[in-house]
């Protein structure tokens, strides 16, 4: 019993942690949350590097959309907003950078991997031997028979 009381002691405990890591933002139009949220879905946890902001509890996240909400209230733009994230972040901070020279191998490096791995595959299937079926003499064949016949009895 104090077992079970100690355990859902702890569980409540970090229930409240939890719910207190979400930041609930006002607004004083929709448009402005509207910019919010278009804004931190389409921005990426650096941290996380796999999830946006708004999906992260990572402590840099929070920060990014504090960050994110502060310049929306001053009525900046998504571009200009966005625009900073990548002046201070750099341009992986966004979840479709785009096409420039310093991130040229970050969108062709998956095609360039996938025609290295085929021309791989391809050169090994070219270079693979057909093995022949080995020809077996009459004399083989007869033995070959003598056994199989002589196994069944």
């Amino acid at each position: 019993m104090m077992i079970r009381s100690i355990l859902l002691v702890v569980l409540l405990s970090i229930s409240f942690q939890a719910s207190a890591r979400v930041a609930a933002y006002e607004f004083e139009n929709s448009n402005q949350e509207s910019t919010y949220n278009d804004l931190i879905n389409e921005l990426r946890c650096l941290v996380c590097q796999n999830q946006t902001i708004a999906d992260s509890n990572a402590e840099l996240a929070q920060d990014m959309k504090r960050k994110t909400h502060e310049l929306v209230m001053q009525g900046k733009s998504k571009k200009e907003i966005s625009d900073f994230m990548v002046q201070r972040y750099g341009n992986f901070v966004q979840y479709k950078p785009p096409v420039t020279s310093t991130t040229y191998l970050l969108w062709t490096g998956p095609f360039i991997i996938l025609f290295i791995g085929l021309f791989i595959l391809i050169k090994i299937i070219r270079n693979r031997k057909v093995e022949k079926p080995v020809e077996l003499s009459d004399n083989d064949k007869s033995r070959a028979a003598d056994l199989l016949n002589s196994k069944g009895e």
